[in-house]
């Protein structure tokens, strides 16, 4: 039996063949995209994606034998619709936990990825943000998730100013299934050892971190990651946190599509 495809939307160009595939974190939809689309389309043919179990990817069949998510198996869904649209390359566009994804789709397809762009790149779980997913995993199963979510999106978007983000994720949040939420959340303890591997293991492909200069748990490991990779660079935008394409998007739009054109 063939496997259901991921809900995804495209916005063909006129005359662009460079395709801009997006990929939102874990708890997020293609809908965090909304401050994108008028800006890309008017340069790139678009591809948005719902991961699983998100947005309207969460009436999928699930793989019924699979209880357990992984990365692998999460990028394999996207790579299957780039297959189904018969897009041989793309540049690709992620947001916190997505960014792990996109780097993940370089590892299994290298050929397929032209650029990255990695906007509030995760990179590494420092000692708090490792704190607290040994919390959540112990208090998984007798919390609400929707309660450890909220905090969640507290601890790492705190300023007044990411306000409209943390609205933004949990009520996109909602539509997870407690079950959904778990196996999402059990996939945390693969962030740690897959990005170690990435940081040892460069891939010639330009790639821009985008980061705001507030996101106080994710920007100092992601300076570390540049200052080892020769085809990396990293753009930090002023008065900004975690969720760089909702807060500011001018900036994101700007130096996200300017680096894809110099690339393309």
């Amino acid at each position: 039996m063939s496997q259901a495809l991921l809900f995804h939307k495209t916005y063909p160009h006129p005359t662009s063949k460079e395709w801009v595939v997006f990929v939102h974190g874990a708890g997020g939809s293609s809908s965090i995209w909304f401050k994108q689309i008028r800006a890309y389309k008017e340069h790139f043919n678009l591809l948005f994606i719902d991961l699983r179990g998100h947005g309207k990817s969460n009436q999928l069949i699930k793989d019924i034998i699979s209880n357990k998510y992984t990365f692998k198996s999460v990028t394999m869904d996207i790579l299957r619709v780039l297959d189904h649209l018969k897009i041989q390359s793309a540049h690709f566009v992620g947001m916190s936990l997505g960014t792990i994804i996109v780097r993940n789709i370089a590892e299994l397809a290298v050929e397929r990825v032209r650029t990255m762009v990695l906007g509030g790149a995760v990179t590494r779980l420092n000692t708090r943000s490792q704190i607290l997913v040994t919390l959540g995993n112990f208090s998984k199963h007798i919390i609400p998730y929707m309660w450890l979510y909220r905090l969640f999106a507290y601890i790492v978007m705190p300023q007044r100013s990411q306000k409209e983000s943390r609205h933004l994720f949990v009520r996109e949040a909602k539509k997870l299934c407690q079950k959904e939420f778990k196996r999402w959340f059990i996939l945390t303890s693969e962030v740690n050892p897959l990005n170690r591997y990435f940081k040892d293991k460069e891939l010639p492909i330009p790639t821009l971190y985008l980061m705001g200069d507030k996101d106080y748990m994710f920007i100092q490991p992601v300076k570390e990651m540049v200052a080892e990779h020769r085809s990396s660079q990293l753009k930090e935008i002023e008065n900004c946190g975690h969720v760089c394409n909702v807060e500011k998007p001018e900036e994101f739009n700007r130096h996200s599509i300017n680096f894809i054109k110099e690339n393309s």
